[in-house]
């Protein structure tokens, strides 16, 4: 079967060469000598397919395109970049603010690496930050074993099995939840203090070789038994094993620290919020509700003749003194009806 090559692979080829054309005709002129190919009479130029090609390889993980292949996509593309602008797309404004962004992103890549170009991390910065966070580090691996159980007496029950003579590894095959290690004696193997969190790390350095925890140990997963069976020095890798990943850490730092300073040095002025405000509390709505009130009916002579139920519709602020003449009476008032009448 073919390899099939995939248009979306060069869509950074062609917004870039896009932007060239887009940014006042700045564009290299390409001589027909250093051309590929020629689409109405523009030129392709050789550095365009070989910056193409170095895309492919790095993208394709093994996969091979054929030449043929490539310059066609280049073809192609040259064609529809000549069609956009015939047809005024590159003075669209969605096109156009794409475009800014394209050509802002193209600057900013090429002034780092111009900036690293000239400010090249030395054999002796290597070698420096190699003696401060490697090499120079006095640090101790440990080897130990621990059984963990969830509570502190099971813990305690254990201590006191091991200071009869019992065997840390039986006891850790037989109790521990530590699945793995629990089939093997509590092994934990050779580790530096900080892979462990840190009750269990501050009780291994505090032991000597040979030694167990005669107090229990907790940590988020439970307590622990713990053996101290070994320590070592632990040995640094050498400097030349470890060389390209400090490099590109240096360089990150170095361009971080110009950025730091050049952001100092610049005028600038934030017109946004940066924190989004909390809206604002809406006055309460006053509460209407429904009160069930008896009044009574009076004649001329301001006798009692009769009682009507009516329902009130009372606010929030009327509320209360509704409430009050509709609330049954407390207890204490309950209390004196019933002896009067008695």
């Amino acid at each position: 079967m073919k390899a099939q090559f995939i248009p979306l692979l060069v869509v950074g080829a062609v917004l870039a060469t896009a932007c060239d054309k887009n940014a006042g005709n700045t564009a290299p002129v390409v001589k027909k000598e250093d051309a590929i190919a020629s689409v109405n009479g523009v030129y392709i130029s050789k550095a365009t397919l070989a910056t193409l090609e170095k895309e492919l390889a790095e993208r394709a993980q093994g996969q091979s395109f054929p030449k043929e292949k490539i310059v066609e996509e280049l073809i192609q593309q040259e064609i529809l970049v000549q069609d956009a602008i015939k047809n005024q797309l590159d003075k669209s404004p969605e096109v156009a603010e794409r475009l800014e962004q394209t050509k802002k992103t193209l600057l900013t890549q090429a002034d780092v690496q111009a900036f690293i170009k000239a400010n090249p991390v030395t054999d002796a910065e290597i070698k420096a930050e190699y003696e401060s966070k490697v090499g120079g580090a006095n640090g101790t691996e440990y080897k130990a074993r621990h059984i963990l159980v969830k509570t502190e007496d099971e813990a305690k029950k254990i201590i006191a099995e091991l200071d009869k003579g019992g065997d840390f590894a039986k006891l850790a095959n037989k109790n521990s939840l530590d699945g793995k290690e629990a089939q093997n004696g509590g092994d934990l193997g050779w580790f530096a203090a900080g892979q462990m969190v840190e009750p269990f790390s501050k009780a291994v350095i505090a032991l000597e070789k040979g030694k167990y925890t005669k107090a229990p140990v907790q940590t988020q997963f439970g307590w622990h038994v713990i053996l101290r069976e070994d320590s070592r020095a632990q040995t640094p890798p050498p400097l030349e094993a470890v060389k390209e990943q400090l490099l590109p850490y240096l360089q990150r730092k170095k361009v971080q620290d110009m950025l730091t300073s050049k952001r100092k040095e610049a005028k600038v002025e934030i017109l946004i919020p940066l924190t989004e405000e909390a809206p604002k509390a809406e006055a309460p709505k006053p509460v209407t509700e429904e009160v069930v009130v008896e009044e009574e009916v009076k004649n001329a002579e301001g006798k009692t003749v009769a009682k009507e139920t009516v329902v009130e519709e009372v606010t929030e602020e009327k509320a209360p003194a509704a409430a009050q003449q509709a609330a049954p009476a407390p207890k204490e008032e309950k209390a004196k009806a019933v002896e009067k009448k008695k």
